[in-house]
């Protein structure tokens, strides 16, 4: 929603007409609307209760201060310091602007009361108790301005105002209310979801349940100082925990199905003793031999396929198709289930 910061711009005025105007055209190129009390003469305490109501209605204070003390009030006190006082009080957000150099500022806009320069140096004093920041130009100011300006927008983020146009009425915000209400009830039912097994998937093998994974390997066999490589098919007898094991902390990010198939045969080969395992092989004279080493171990494509449709139908991965490609990931319950598996318990 688009939003404008009213700020509050005091100071005495006709010693700085100039700077005023550039602070005020700095605050309107900012989408910020300003206001300031000290165009009226602020001689009672109907006028002061107006000034402080406009204050209160602000979002920023801003102060700039010059070379005269301004006008006062009946206790000796400069409007211009009552306006930074109670902006204080109130706990606004407060931008102050000293004149770098008072002594090089002409006479005609400096104090000649001797009394009110030395309040004037007192309230320069209070101000700089917080953070100020130091001109000596109208342009030079209005560079300051600009950059504080949206500096503390950013750091002390403010109600501001809005056009009444866009503002939704009462029949909107509970329209909005009842949906937020539908949508946080919708989250609360998905996450319940994932955390259940498909409908119907009681039926099918699963968990502890065991079966056999064909693969195949390159033996090699020593026969007579000849290596002789052959194909040979094996068998891998695992749970489907054990298998979804594999896969599972690997596609919690999308994973290529030639990269799930390389993590099944690096299962495999562990599975053998890192490929230390031996393998027998009975000759044609009746000779039994036993293979050197083996490698390349490859899950067939019919226990691979096996595999795929089974944790497909169980609710535990799913993939996405991208340029003729398939990719592997975890569902809502294949997250719920690794972290069930696979999550260190407490001792």
């Amino acid at each position: 929603m688009d939003k404008r910061y009213q700020v509050f711009v005091s100071s005495t005025f006709e010693d700085l007409q100039d700077e005023r105007k550039e602070v005020i055209q700095v605050l309107l190129e900012s989408d910020c609307i300003p206001a300031g009390m000290e165009l009226f003469q602020a001689s009672d305490d109907d006028q002061w209760t107006l000034i402080k109501n406009v204050i209160d209605d602000c979002d920023y204070y801003l102060v700039i201060i010059g070379g005269r003390y301004g006008s006062t009030n009946k206790d000796g006190i400069s409007y211009t310091q009552m306006e930074y006082e109670y902006a204080l009080k109130k706990g606004k957000p407060i931008l102050a602007f000293l004149h770098k150099d008072p002594g090089k500022i002409i006479a005609d806009k400096t104090e000649k009361v001797p009394e009110n320069k030395k309040k004037l140096e007192a309230f320069r004093e209070l101000a700089e108790k917080k953070v100020v920041r130091y001109w000596d130009t109208p342009e030079n100011l209005g560079g300051l301005v600009s950059r504080s300006i949206h500096s503390i927008i950013k750091s002390h983020p403010a109600i501001g105002w809005v056009k009444a146009d866009s503002i939704v009425d009462e029949k909107s915000v509970a329209e909005i209310s009842r949906l937020q209400k539908a949508n946080e009830e919708l989250k609360t039912k998905l996450k319940e979801i994932s955390t259940e097994a498909p409908k119907g998937s009681e039926e099918l093998a699963q968990g502890e349940d065991m079966l056999y994974v064909e693969y195949s390997v390159i033996a090699d066999f020593l026969i007579d100082d000849v290596y002789d490589e052959k194909e040979v098919y094996l068998y891998n007898y695992s749970t489907w925990n054990q298998l979804f094991s594999v896969v599972a902390p690997s596609i919690i990010i999308e994973r290529n199905e030639d990269d799930v198939i390389e993590l099944f045969n690096a299962y495999l080969r562990d599975d053998n003793k890192g490929g230390n395992r031996l393998i027998s092989k009975t000759l044609d004279d009746g000779r039994e031999v036993y293979s050197e080493s083996i490698s390349d171990f490859k899950i067939t494509q019919q226990s691979f396929d096996k595999i795929k449709i089974q944790l497909k139908a169980l609710g535990l991965i799913d993939f996405v198709f991208v340029d003729n490609e398939t990719y592997w990931k975890l569902t809502p319950y294949g997250d719920y289930m690794m972290t069930k598996l696979l999550a260190v318990k407490k001792q």
